[in-house]
């Protein structure tokens, strides 16, 4: 943002990075205000979903038996009853984790934003994913990184050039944001091996991964390198994150990285100059709700609720926007990416004429460092019933019938 003046006096600055960020989040988490306005926009879950009896008696019951926890400051790493419950979760037969290896987090974001800290040089190369979670360029943005983009589905993708040289690399691999993709078994194993060959930091980000509604799971990057390089305790170069947000609730913040005991440390510095501490009040909820099996209760809920979603938006995509666009029906994650037959359509300028309609999507602008990419869209199937999306997507093809016409 420019140094500007009002009546011939300087007013105050800020810094450069706030005028290459996007408005974008903002948008789609404030368009549930907007009166009618259905929003695909983002990645929102179900609020149907969330286990509000269960959580109300929880939150109820552990403020009453660790009240001074609970209301009062907590260790930087995270309450340790909950990091040796996420390690017991994640712990596998070659994947050994104790405390050690788990930092918690406020949130999802938080972990990205303290990787930045902990892993960018002002200026520094990023490997990323692409297109990449625009959370995560949001998240390091300040730093002002360049990027080196990761085309994980072409056949000629080589995993070993790709992390070379980069400070860090980063990767969605069950249902990326936002292109809802799988990353398939030989590309894990060519990123895990990349990292351990190169001794680049791999950045496992996985918020989506119990949202699985065709098909058998594969194996986690972490679980890959762990098996490659078998000790007492994980130290290899894959750090994982996962959340709450999509498993119970996002209003919990409670997010989680899993790490080599040296990465677990610096971020555990970065911490503190952050937020201090996690909520003990949300974590002390998120021991209680692991250990009582909430998660597995309320999954098959989840599961069948998003599976019938994405069924009916892409049923309505295909009788409404098979002529402007095409995209693959994922099987698992909340987005459907779909990529624009004619080159020449903008979705930047796509999504005033879509909001016009009264529907939000996601350009695929705000998933490019750059920029450039302007001819898909994201659409989120998870917050609306079957109902909603085929009307929304039914407002997108006015929309695109109207900018159309106006570009004749």
């Amino acid at each position: 943002m420019s140094r500007a003046s009002v009546a011939g006096r300087p007013r105050p600055s800020f810094a450069g990075w706030l005028g290459k960020t996007n408005d974008i989040t903002r948008t789609f988490l404030s368009a549930g205000r907007i009166p009618g306005l259905i929003n695909m926009g983002g990645g929102l879950p179900e609020p149907a979903t969330f286990p509000v009896a269960e959580i109300a008696r929880i939150a109820g019951e552990v403020v009453a038996a660790h009240p001074g926890e609970v209301l009062g400051y907590g260790p930087i790493e995270g309450l340790p009853e909950l990091r040796d419950a996420l390690a017991r979760r994640f712990s596998g037969p070659t994947t050994r984790l104790t405390r050690e290896n788990v930092f918690i987090t406020s949130g999802g974001m938080q972990g990205l934003d303290l990787l930045g800290k902990v892993l960018i040089d002002e200026g520094g190369l990023i490997a990323g994913q692409f297109p990449t979670y625009l959370g995560a360029l949001d998240a390091w943005r300040p730093r002002q990184p360049s990027f080196r983009n990761m085309q994980l589905e072409d056949p000629a993708f080589d995993a070993q050039a790709a992390l070379a040289g980069a400070q860090f690399a980063y990767a969605v691999p069950n249902f990326s944001n936002p292109t809802g993709r799988m990353v398939d078994l030989v590309t894990r194993k060519a990123l895990v091996d990349a990292a351990h060959r190169t001794g680049t930091w791999l950045v496992e980000d996985d918020p989506y991964g119990l949202l699985h509604y065709d098909g058998d799971p594969l194996p986690r990057l972490i679980d890959i390198s762990a098996g490659m390089a078998p000790a007492p305790t994980y130290a290899g170069p894959v750090i994982y994150m996962g959340t709450l947000s999509k498993e119970i609730a996002p209003g919990l913040r409670i997010g989680w990285v899993i790490a080599a005991p040296e990465m677990i440390e610096a971020l555990t510095m970065a911490k503190q100059g952050s937020d201090l501490c996690t909520s003990g009040l949300t974590q002390r909820v998120a021991l209680a709700a692991l250990e009582a099996g909430l998660i597995e209760r309320i999954q098959p809920t989840i599961l069948a609720t998003y599976r019938a979603r994405r069924d009916a938006l892409c049923a309505a995509m295909q009788a409404e926007l098979a002529g402007w666009f095409e995209w693959e029906v994922p099987v698992g994650g909340m987005f459907v990416w779909a990529v624009a037959r004619d080159p020449a359509l903008d979705t930047d300028l796509l999504l005033p004429h879509a909001l016009d309609a009264g529907v939000c999507i996601s350009p695929s602008s705000v998933f490019d460092a750059t920029g450039r990419n302007r001819r898909a869209i994201r659409i989120n199937f998870t917050l609306n019933e079957p109902e909603r999306l085929a009307e929304g997507v039914r407002r997108l093809a006015v929309a695109l019938t109207k900018m159309q016409a106006r570009r004749s």
